[in-house]
């Protein structure tokens, strides 16, 4: 059976206000007081849920929560906001009941979190599925786009909703969402314009200015800095807690969860964007003829951005804000606007355009959410709307919130006494009559059609004259000076003649939360909320998407001469219909409360909160709570909670649980003034009796406990000493298990020792008497051996005497020798190897060294035979290369490891040398590119140079074309340095048909291979003679007729590390080396 828990259990404080005693304001503040400290922030009073805000996040929140309080009775927990949703989500589930949630309280107390809790938790305890999370989220998702746009930073709050919302969500009949409605009430659309100090704009402003990226900005025509726009308050723009670029990015997301198209984002972020414009408007006077002032825009290029967004043309815009047209019957007057009334204009225009975007967003995310299904649904309203509101100065404004409030004041009476009596009759109790204030009389004070002061100021709105704030009081204090909640300087009533707290431009009224003064100022001009016809149709001209849905009364096709209704008709109207909404639902009140003004967590300022109590009227709420009895339980519960108080209900009743209950009270002897039986509950007069029930149960649960324990403490001992008798049983047979299992090793180890030993003396004695018969049979064999050897010497030892001493000595030297070669099989067969095997003996001097050399010429002779004719010829050319310059040029060393490759230029593949390669009858031995060196400047020309078995020719990079071909015989030597460049020269034959152009001073990478081929072909050819190779770092060059001396010296050349040539004079070229 499960383990019921109660509001009463570990109760800090106490946790319904009904059962406070004494029950007074102070007891009152001071419980609240107690249960802050605790971080207890919320208390009932009855069904009512009072939240105080703690300013801080609370661990109270959790899914582990939500099923804590998932189908529990309203009473069987701690206060919790949570116990409040869930009861009225059952009840409209499982009763078919409509439900509302009324949260109210001033700015800051917390109501706009509090709609959120209640909304998530029932999104929460729902169904699911892929259609119910989209409306789940849909629903959720409105928050973000509503806040941005309806809320704003003021003193008392960062995040003020400065718009009344009431949000229907329709349910089926599972109790799943299926879409829901959302109203607004009376925007603060003055905001917009104007912003009191230490407050600011709505967020969407700083959101959009903060988080649009550049490229947005750039098509709105903003600029990130918030002080180039006159509409933005600069002292509170930026506001700690608060990431705006952040929440743009979040506001973006919701719109698109919602359901916002690409285009309709765009459209409202320009709209946006044309306020802010609008606010940087500004007006110049500008004299006319007949003596009037006429208004001019200063700088146009606000304006002119503006009409772009909008799609206005300038010059109707322009005009709408210079001059009025006033139409009566079939006539029409235009009339200048003066620089004030301009800036009016501009004022009207901004809140009106903002405020029905507003309305638009509204009624965009009602078509998205709203539910598809045709059927009958359930309804569960949530109201959050502005608290009562008392400033030091109250306008409009503060008078139409809180008429709102005592509007509401008087539903929440009236509907907490109908819920106390339809309780009474349905559980047949007697119902008695409770006193109450009645705030009837103040809303008939302010609604009433006939005298009303909201009817009052409509008919000084719209009668002809000259209508001001001031004739406005004087028709209050004519009508209402006899009102006993009216109060008026001026009014006939002398007792406020000598009021100095009561100004003369001013009217108090005393509501239900106190009295609060109002300042006439303003009055007229917010009520008649005027927008001048040539703004309205100037804003209909426009191309924009949204615009003729904003102002459609600015259509010339159907222009109405009547007065637009004020802004009071309209709230009352509106408030008239929410009154009607809410008496048709079940009503549920969560009546928030702000600690303090400071905005911190953990401080309680008594003052504030007796104010918030005051006005709140819930002190009046105890006492019509508590007007009959306080407090009533069910049967079941209350029989399962105190049947311990009685030996006959204890510890479980048998018979009906009524008649359980009666046998518990007479039992406690309980009065009988003092409780009353209905038909499921039984209800508690006074809280005494309930405290003194409680009592009395836990001294009981106390007797309970030590029973218990003491119960426990036996069962506990007992069941110790049979485990400690079960374990010595078990220890007991386990260590006898052991004893034995080691006395019985012990004898098998004994035995497994006797039975070696004696196998032991066996084996010996078998092995003493297999050695012996052992010893017996080498002894006969040798002794045999012996025998036959003597009589083989006796035989043969005439002929062994003999020829003895040369076979010994021949046999030694033959094993010498054998042994000998053996160690030579360890040589390697590498010619690099110059490792031999030392000489073992003196007699093998000669053959030692011999055989060494044998073996390596050998060795050698299989090494070449493993060389193809193409790799012998490398390795030739290669000797011959270190014959002519090994320990000469100092090119030589680096030139090694590179392989001879002989065709540089593939010349037989490459296509661009087919014509050279016709050119030439014989194989190419070599190929590669040369820089033929000018004696005129020392400069190279690239030139191609092919060598063949009989004659070498240059040819032209580029072309291909033969510019010099030489016979080998013509060549009489090649000169070189001793450095490290790649210069040679080709000095022919004097006489010579190839001698009339002169020798040949070249460059080249391959200088040593070049060199060598051209000295192998001369010394392999038997017609010609050998080249003569001149190594030298001075030599002479014949150019024609001239001869010039080539000079090499070390120094570092300008171009880097390559040798560079250069032209001294006319008989001297100077070749400059990189020192190595």
């Amino acid at each position: 059976m499960e383990v019921k828990t109660s509001l009463l259990d570990n109760m800090i404080g106490v946790g319904d206000m009904v059962l406070l005693e004494p029950l007074n304001e102070d007891s009152f503040i001071e419980n609240l007081r107690n249960r802050f400290d605790h971080n207890e922030i919320y208390t009932y009073i009855g069904s009512v849920v009072i939240s105080m805000n703690p300013y801080r996040s609370l661990p109270i929140y959790t899914p582990q929560k939500v099923e804590e309080y998932r189908n529990r009775n309203f009473y069987e927990l701690s206060p919790h906001i949570y116990a409040l949703a869930d009861e009225a989500y059952r009840s409209l589930r499982d009763q078919d009941k409509d439900q509302c949630i009324l949260i109210t309280g001033e700015s800051g107390a917390g109501k706009t979190e509090a709609s959120k809790l209640v909304m998530s938790y029932v999104a929460a305890v729902c169904g699911k599925g892929q259609e119910v999370n989209k409306v789940k989220e849909q629903l959720l998702q409105s928050n973000p786009v509503l806040e941005a746009f309806g809320n704003a930073k003021t003193m008392r709050n960062d995040n003020s909703s400065r718009f009344g919302k009431y949000m229907d969500i329709e349910f089926d009949f599972k109790g799943d969402p299926l879409g829901g409605v959302i109203s607004n009430y009376l925007l603060e659309k003055s905001r917009v314009c104007k912003q009191p100090r230490g407050e600011r704009n709505f967020h969407i402003f700083y959101q959009l200015l903060s988080g649009a990226s550049d490229d947005t900005l750039m098509k709105l025509k903003l600029d990130r800095d918030f002080s180039k726009y006159n509409y933005l308050s600069l002292d509170s723009a930026n506001v700690n807690g608060l990431d705006d670029a952040a929440s743009f990015r979040t506001v973006r997301n919701a719109m698109q969860i919602v359901g916002f198209m690409e285009a309709e984002v765009q459209s409202v972020l320009e709209l946006v964007a044309a306020v802010l414009k609008l606010g940087n408007i500004e007006f110049k006077p500008e004299s006319r003829i007949n003596g009037f002032d006429e208004s001019r825009v200063k700088d146009k290029n606000d304006l002119k951005e503006m009409c772009e967004l909008l799609g206005i043309e300038q010059s109707v815009l322009e005009r709408a804000f210079s001059y009025r047209t006033v139409e009566a019957k079939m006539e029409k007057m235009s009339t200048t606007l003066n620089v004030a009334q301009a800036y009016y204009a501009r004022d009207a225009l901004a809140k009106n355009l903002y405020s029905r975007l507003f309305s638009w967003l509204v009624t965009r995310i009602n078509e998205s959410i709203k539910a598809q299904a045709k059927t009958r649904h359930k309804v569960m309203g949530v109201l959050d709307i502005y608290g009562f509101e008392i400033f030091e100065d109250n306008s409009f404004e503060q008078f139409i919130i809180n008429y709102c409030n005592e509007k509401l004041q008087q539903i929440f009476i009236e509907l907490t006494l109908r819920e106390e009596q339809e309780e009474y009759i349905r559980e047949d109790i007697e119902w008695t009559n409770i006193e109450y204030f009645n705030n009837a009389v103040i809303c008939d004070l302010i609604e009433n059609n006939q005298n009303g002061i909201l009817a009052m100021l409509d008919e000084e709105c719209l009668r002809p004259g000259t209508v001001t704030d001031d004739t406005f009081l004087d028709k209050l204090n004519t009508i209402c000076a006899e009102h006993q909640h009216f109060e008026s300087r001026l009014s006939k009533n002398s007792k406020f003649l000598t009021d100095h707290s009561l100004p003369h431009s001013c009217f108090r009224i005393q509501h239900y939360a106190g009295k609060v003064l109002y300042r006439v100022e303003g009055f007229v001009d917010k009520n008649n909320d005027l927008l001048y016809r040539d703004l309205s149709q100037a804003m209909y001209k426009a191309t924009h998407s949204l615009m003729r849905q904003l102002f459609p009364e600015g259509n010339p096709a159907k222009v109405n001469l009547k007065r637009p209704p004020t802004a009071g008709f309209q709230f009352k109207a509106s408030v008239g219909v929410l009154m009607k909404n809410l008496q048709t639902k079940n009503p549920n009140y969560i009546r928030c409360i702000k600690p303090n003004d400071k905005k911190v967590a953990h401080i309680f300022t008594d003052s504030l909160v007796c104010h918030q109590v005051r006005y709140l009227g819930l002190m009046e709420n105890v006492r019509v709570r508590r007007a009959g009895y306080a407090f009533r339980q069910p049967y079941e519960s209350c029989l399962e909670r105190y049947k311990m108080l009685c030996k006959k209900t204890w510890p479980q009743w048998r018979g009906p649980t009524r008649d359980g209950v009666e046998v518990l009270l007479t039992d406690c002897s309980v009065p009988s003034e003092e409780f009353a039986y209905g038909r499921s509950k039984i209800f508690i007069r006074n809280p005494r009796t309930l405290f003194t029930l409680e009592e009395r149960r836990r001294a009981c649960l106390e007797d309970l406990a030590t029973l218990i324990q003491k119960i426990y403490r036996g069962w506990k001992s007992r069941t110790h000493f049979l485990l400690l008798k079960k374990s010595q049983v078990v220890v007991a047979a386990w260590y006898r298990r052991y004893a034995q299992q080691n006395k019985y090793q012990k004898i098998k180890s004994a035995t497994l020792v006797m039975q070696s030993f004696i196998r032991g003396w066996k084996a010996r004695n078998i092995l003493r008497q297999l050695k012996y018969e052992k010893r017996c049979k080498e002894a006969v064999t040798t002794i045999a051996a012996y025998w036959h050897g003597t009589q083989v010497r006796r035989e043969y030892r005439k002929f062994f005497r003999a020829n003895a001493g040369k076979k010994i000595y021949d046999f030694t030297i033959q094993r010498i020798m054998q042994k000998y070669f053996l160690g030579l099989k360890t040589t390697t067969m590498s010619p690099m190897d110059n490792t031999w095997p030392t000489q073992p003996y003196g007699f093998l001097e000669g053959a030692h060294t011999e055989l060494r050399r044998i073996f390596h010429l050998w060795r050698c002779k299989k090494y070449r035979g493993q060389f193809t004719e193409e790799k012998k010829s490398v390795y030739e050319e290669k000797l011959e290369a270190s014959e002519i310059f090994k320990d000469k040029k100092a090119l030589y060393p680096s030139s090694v490891s590179q392989p001879f490759k002989g065709d540089y230029l593939e010349i037989q593949k490459n296509p661009k040398y087919q014509k050279l390669n016709g050119a030439v009858d014989e194989k190419v031995l070599l190929a590669d590119l040369v820089n033929k060196i000018n004696r005129a400047n020392g400069k190279g020309s690239p030139r191609l140079f092919l060598l063949t078995k009989s004659n070498f020719v240059l040819a032209d990079q580029k072309t291909g074309q033969v510019k010099a071909s030489v016979p080998l015989p013509d060549l009489a030597s090649v000169s070189v340095s001793t450095q490290s460049d790649g210069f040679f020269a080709l000095k022919l034959k004097e006489g010579s048909a190839s001698a009339s152009k002169g020798d040949f001073l070249l460059s080249s990478d391959h200088l040593i291979e070049i060199i060598t081929k051209l000295h192998r072909i001369g010394t392999t050819a038997a017609d010609r003679d050998q080249i003569n190779i001149d190594i030298s770092d001075e030599f002479l060059v014949q150019f024609k007729q001239d001869k010039v001396c080539v000079k090499f010296i070390q120094g570092g050349p300008k171009n880097g590390n390559s040798a560079a040539c250069k032209r001294k004079n006319n008989r001297l070229l100077e070749v400059s080396v990189p020192s190595p």
